[in-house]
C-alpha cells in the first residue's frame, strides 16, 4: 500500500488551466492499459481524496468519473450535496491520511489533486510516491502539478501513446 499523486500534466507542469479547465487533456491519447496506465492504476486503488476544485470540475463535466473504489473524500470548505461513498471535510491532512489508510487496506491511497492539496499530505510526510502522465501540449499558466519541494527518485519512465510518462518515490 502507498500513498499515490497519479495525475496528468501539461508539458510545462499545469494540472488545469486558470480556470480550471482540463479539456487540453481529453484531446489527447493514451492507453488505459499502457505503461502507466489509468486502467491499469485504478483497480488498486483503495480509497480517494481530491480537492474541491478537482471534484467540481468532475461533477460539472464527468459526473460518472467521480467514483473511485473504495470511498472518496473531497477536501473542501464548500457545502456540496451529499453522496454515497463521500465524505466531505475540512479536517487536517494527518487525520484524514489515516481514515484513507484505513479504508485501503492493502490497496493504494490515490491523492487525485489538485497540486496544492498534495502538496499538504507532501508536508506532512503522508506522499510516497507520484506518477505523471506529461502531455504534449503547454498550457502557460494555470493549477501548479506540485507546488512545494519534494525530493525525488526516477523509478520509472517511458512513453504511452501521446504521454511522456514516469513514476517518481519520494525521497524522505
Amino acid at each position: 500500500m502507498a500513498t499515490i499523486y497519479y495525475t496528468a500534466s501539461s508539458a510545462d507542469g499545469y494540472l488545469a488551466t486558470p480556470d480550471h479547465s482540463l479539456d487540453w487533456l481529453l484531446s489527447r491519447d493514451a492507453d488505459g492499459d499502457g505503461l502507466l496506465g489509468f486502467e491499469s492504476f485504478f483497480p488498486h486503488v483503495g480509497a480517494t481524496v481530491m480537492g474541491a476544485n478537482t471534484y467540481q470540475w468532475l461533477l460539472d463535466n464527468a459526473p460518472g468519473e467521480a467514483a473511485s473504489p473504495g470511498r472518496i473524500w473531497v477536501m473542501t470548505h464548500r457545502e456540496f450535496p451529499e453522496r454515497e461513498q463521500h465524505t466531505f471535510t475540512s479536517a487536517p491532512v494527518e487525520d484524514v491520511h489515516a481514515e484513507l489508510v484505513a479504508e485501503a487496506g492493502d490497496r493504494h491511497v490515490w491523492l487525485a489533486g489538485g497540486g496544492g492539496l498534495v502538496a499538504s499530505f507532501a508536508a506532512a510526510g503522508l506522499l510516497d510516491e507520484i506518477w505523471v502522465q506529461y502531455a504534449p501540449v503547454t498550457l502557460g499558466a494555470g493549477a501548479p502539478l506540485l507546488p512545494a519541494h519534494v525530493e525525488l527518485r526516477l523509478e520509472e519512465a517511458g512513453r504511452n501513446r501521446d504521454f511522456v510518462v514516469a513514476r517518481f518515490s519520494v525521497v524522505r
